[in-house]
């Protein structure tokens, strides 16, 4: 387990970057997490980027899986393939959402 430091909030990852704790997660360690994946450099995050990743932890948080892009720009009311424009990758959307890698691997969206 590793930390760093945003905003003096001390935020605890994994070696490969990924949120230990789900429910330490708030919009410093978002800004944080997009921050060291090179997704955005300032705090808050845009509407839209929030609106998605909040949706992704409400979905993981019932269903413990991560939702299909298609359903999560559907649900935000976003143009298709949202995740894909307010995010590098629906991976790193969910890493900077403080979901945990799974263990089979990386979340499959």
């Amino acid at each position: 387990m590793a930390s760093f430091k945003y905003n003096k909030k001390d935020i605890r990852i994994d070696e490969e970057g990924y949120l230990e704790r789900f429910e330490e997660w708030d919009e410093t360690v978002a800004c944080a997490l997009a921050d060291r994946e090179g997704v955005s450099n300032q705090c808050p995050l845009g509407p839209e980027q929030m609106e998605i990743l909040r949706f992704i932890r409400q979905y993981y948080k019932k269903f413990s899986a991560v939702p299909v892009v298609r359903a999560v720009c559907a649900k935000v009311h976003q143009p298709g393939k949202c995740e894909y424009i307010q995010f590098p990758d629906p991976i790193i959307a969910c890493k900077i959402a403080g979901i945990p890698k799974l263990s089979t691997g990386y979340p499959l969206m």
